[in-house]
């Protein structure tokens, strides 16, 4: 029997946030590092928002009290789930639909919480392309592939599974196109489906993407969404962390000057995601500029400036300053 999705649905969103990112060699929590003055986890949520999930499930374990107390202060609404000692996406998974309602319906986000350039745009994206599918897959292909889930097509093209890189043949070590770890799922099918996962794999763990195949092998319709590689590219270290954090600063100033701000030297200027331009701004080289500082009209920031949390005015200007918590005038820049 199909099992399909209304998409006019409100979608449930369910982040996972629970690992404990050894690689980061922190005291901090993977998920609550910063890009661009937002903690990756704080992306993630603000991307879901775009959604407006009738629920929002954040799975949490590992530092679960700092975690769950910074989600909390960003999404009050969001309903926190513990993941308990059996490990595994499917696992975590399985702990977040035990938090929401035995009869829900229609689709369901699953996305990870470590990727700070995923947008709104790409999660509507795939919310569009799941109609009439009981799992949709986001993917992406990247030039080497090694570590990642490997998407396993059929001859007709359709995904039949998600082999991890442990597990995988020599054959399948070869594709490119590698699972992002984000899907949507028809909830009814998830919640049947989680309690049948096993932990027979090369590391004892149960897979979401176990999933996935099972409703290939039941002849459920099982869609795709090819994503860009660098929007939903999780961090797993410091290295991934400033590479990202990198090409977020980019796109931030790429959309400053395509809506009216020149930025003369963008490789030495730095903004958060909640510093906000006026058309006709201008802003010179080894400018940092975070928190929620503004620029009006005609202002020009530079060179040499960190400024926090601070208000430019209209044609006034800062230069060799580091500043916080303050306004600026054009009396102000005359002195």
């Amino acid at each position: 029997m199909e099992k399909t999705v209304n998409n006019s649905q409100r979608p449930t969103a369910i982040v996972l946030a629970a690992g404990a990112g050894t690689r980061m060699k922190s005291e901090t929590p993977k998920v609550l590092h910063e890009v661009a003055g937002r903690s990756l986890v704080g992306h993630v949520l603000h991307a879901t928002s775009a959604l407006d999930p009738e629920n929002l499930v954040v799975v949490v374990r590992h530092e679960r009290e700092r975690v769950a107390s910074h989600v909390t202060a960003l999404a009050p609404n969001a309903i926190i789930a513990d993941q308990d000692d059996v490990p595994g996406t499917g696992r975590a998974v399985w702990c977040a639909m035990e938090a929401l309602p035995v009869d829900l319906e229609g689709p369901v986000l699953v996305t990870v919480a470590d990727t700070p350039l995923l947008d709104g745009d790409t999660l509507l994206a795939l919310l569009a392309a799941h109609e009439g599918n009981t799992v949709t897959v986001l993917t992406t292909r990247v030039p080497d592939p090694h570590g990642y889930g490997r998407i396993v097509r059929d001859q007709d093209g359709n995904i039949s599974s998600i082999v991890e890189h442990k597990d995988a043949l020599p054959e399948q070590l070869l594709i490119d196109e590698i699972n992002a770890s984000m899907y949507i799922f028809d909830a009814a099918f998830l919640r049947d489906s989680l309690g049948s996962l096993g932990t027979d794999n090369a590391q004892g763990e149960m897979y979401l993407t176990d999933v996935v195949e099972a409703a290939y092998k039941q002849g459920l319709p099982v869609g795709s969404f090819i994503g860009d590689s660098m929007t939903v590219e999780g961090v797993n270290d410091r290295v991934q962390l400033s590479v990202l954090g990198a090409e977020k600063n980019r796109r931030l100033l790429v959309k400053a000057m395509r809506a009216g701000t020149t930025v003369v030297d963008p490789g030495s200027t730095w903004i958060d995601v909640d510093v906000a331009f006026e058309p006709d701004s201008r802003v010179l080289p080894g400018s940092y500029l975070t928190g929620t500082t503004t620029v009006a009209k005609g202002a020009v920031v530079g060179p040499h400036v960190r400024l926090h949390n601070v208000t430019v005015g209209p044609d006034a200007s800062v230069a060799f300053a580091d500043l916080s918590d303050t306004t600026i005038s054009v009396a102000d820049s005359a002195k």
